[in-house]
């Protein structure tokens, strides 16, 4: 249990009504999860103003309210804290009620469109290997040490973000890598919160249904290194257009890494193939089994991490060497028939053209190859027609298909990627709205040692059409059908 005072101490308070010597056993921003002791904090959300909700917290037993504007009456009995920014205040009393746990281990926020959940897995298991006690937050899935947990969003809510690094403390964690999303930044997710070291990995187009434009998003990536503290590390793709820009306000320590510029940790690529990758990193060779260019950048974020965070280059080096690419993220296999099929999860223009052109590199001669590939619904639709566009440029055969459509319908979904299909490219696309018979398709038209991209949804395990989540696995239903084929 805590006081009220302890757990606002270090937020913007304008006035308070009430005693601040009040017992709290909990803290939410729903108003229907509340108990006797609980402090209700009302955000004003993208769709929903917690604000209007405070009468409910209230009669559903919340004893202290912390919101931006004064209630027209205060109801007796209850405490009110009137704050600049609730949103702001809710990280900060998350990280207080949970003895800010994110200042008893060491935490790395990797943020970028590509390459966050690929670089904050393999530092868990490197990590892992040093034989450190090491935590988890990532899109596929959340961490504490061995122990596995469900991941709802790429970043949690303030609240579950404290719960969760809480957790990881008193099970002996003194590492944890998470990925930072410009939702988590902008909604105020990770105010409160201490972090030893952010990486930048790279920004290209995405999620403008919510940012709106391409400026907003930039602008919301850096504000996490504007976060950082002078005892923190920034280190920064400096290939990346937008790397400096990233880092150039930030109080922290600033390193960069890179595959084509002068940088603190330099890569370079000697030998690309569908088994793995050769690389030099920082003048000494290793053997990757990372597959691609991009997946270069992201065993040099690794490895500078590792570096920075007190562990000798060459074990680094070492132990990079045994680990797998997470699950989704260029993930292949190769059927009974000879062909190769490859499931990630690319859903942005640029990352798409990243796995195609890893692919172009790997060819060895006139395979062809065969792209799944959709767009998600209620999402960014203006890179429909690029990711289309893209698909055809760097492929012999294209299906557009169903991704996870939400409250959109997939065949109009469809229809604006195909805006985006040159002339020129019409007779090598499809179109196949059911997202199983569009891999069937493309299995069905493989021969031996062609490539089978599936495209978008990687390690997801569902598919969400209207407000259903049903179960669908892009892997598992190609290894099916190919395994039929063979028979």
């Amino acid at each position: 249990m805590k006081l009220l005072k302890d757990i606002i101490y270090g937020v913007r308070i304008k006035a308070i009504e009430g005693s601040t010597n009040v017992a709290v056993e909990h803290i939410s921003f729903d108003s229907r999860d509340m108990i006797k002791y609980a402090v209700f904090v009302a955000v004003k959300g993208v769709h929903v103003d917690g604000h209007q909700y405070i009468d409910v917290a209230i009669k559903n037993g919340a004893k202290a309210i912390v919101c931006e504007t004064i209630p027209q009456a205060f109801v007796e009995g209850v405490t009110y804290v009137i704050v600049d920014d609730s949103a702001e205040a809710l990280g900060i009393i998350a990280s207080n009620f949970y003895d800010n746990p994110s200042g008893k281990l060491k935490l790395i926020g990797v943020t970028g469109t590509n390459g966050k959940t690929t670089s904050v897995t393999l530092l868990y298991e490197l990590f892992k290997l040093f034989g450190e006690k090491t935590g988890l937050i990532s899109t596929v899935q959340n961490k504490i040490h061995n122990e596995a947990f469900e991941a709802t969003h790429t970043t949690p809510n303030a609240i579950e973000l404290n719960r969760l690094l809480s957790e990881m403390v008193k099970k002996g964690c003194t590492y944890c890598f998470m990925e930072v999303s410009s939702h988590a930044v902008e909604q105020k997710r990770i105010a409160g919160v201490n972090f030893t070291g952010g990486v930048f990995t790279n920004i290209s187009r995405d999620h403008l249904d919510y940012h709106k434009t391409f400026d907003n998003y930039i602008v919301a990536k850096k504000k996490f290194f504007d976060r950082l503290s002078e005892d923190a590390f920034a280190l920064t793709n400096i290939d990346d257009k937008y790397g400096e820009t990233m880092v150039m306000d930030t109080k922290a320590k600033k390193y960069t890494y890179g595959l084509n510029s002068i940088a603190d940790f330099n890569v370079k690529i000697l030998e690309n193939r569908l088994d793995g990758t050769l690389l030099t990193i920082n003048n000494k060779e290793v053997y990757t089994k990372l597959i691609g260019r991009f997946n270069a950048y992201n065993a040099l974020v690794a490895f500078a991490v590792g570096v920075l965070l007190g562990k000798e280059e060459l074990e680094v080096l070492t132990m990079l060497s045994s680990l797998n690419p997470p699950e989704g993220r260029f993930e292949y296999f190769i059927s009974p028939t000879g062909v190769i099929t490859i499931v990630d999860y690319a859903h942005t223009p640029d990352a798409l053209k990243n796995v195609l052109d890893t692919i172009k590199d790997i060819r060895t001669g006139d395979e062809l190859v065969i792209t799944v590939v959709g767009c998600g619904g209620d999402r960014d639709q203006g890179k429909r027609p690029l990711m289309a566009g893209i698909a055809c440029e760097l492929s012999d055969q294209v299906i557009f298909t169903s991704d996870n459509p939400r409250s959109e319908d997939p065949e109009q979904i469809i229809k604006d990627m195909e805006e985006g299909v040159p002339a020129k490219d019409y007779r090598k696309t499809l179109s196949i709205t059911n997202r199983k018979e569009a891999i069937k398709t493309a299995c069905n038209l493989a021969r031996k040692g062609d490539v089978v991209l599936i495209a978008g949804k990687g390690h997801e395990k569902y598919q969400i059409i209207k407000d259903k989540v049903l179960p669908f696995d892009d892997k598992m239903t190609a290894l099916e059908i190919l395994n039929r084929l063979n028979k």
